[in-house]
């Protein structure tokens, strides 16, 4: 991890996976577990939980990604296509 001479962390050197997903407007998701653009996906939404399709996955550092990494919700799990946990 580098720290600035303010104080602030600059770069964690991590790499995270970014999953955006369409529910009433795109949104971007953290993804804790594996994950590729088609599959769906159980995510946190309106003070529950929803189901949604995976559009697109990137891999991102801190500095690359779409949102800020810790403003960014996470991905439940990984749904099969019966709507159950896999």
């Amino acid at each position: 991890m580098i720290h600035s001479l303010s104080g602030g962390v600059l770069s964690d050197g991590g790499v995270y996976t970014f999953v955006l997903v369409r529910l009433d407007a795109p949104r971007w998701f953290v993804s804790p577990v594996p994950v590729k653009a088609g599959d769906l996906v159980l995510v946190p939404a309106g003070g529950g939980t929803a189901q949604a399709r995976a559009e697109r996955v990137e891999r991102c550092t801190p500095q690359t990604a779409p949102v800020p990494v810790r403003r960014a919700p996470q991905i439940l799990s990984v749904l099969r296509e019966d709507g159950e946990n896999s």
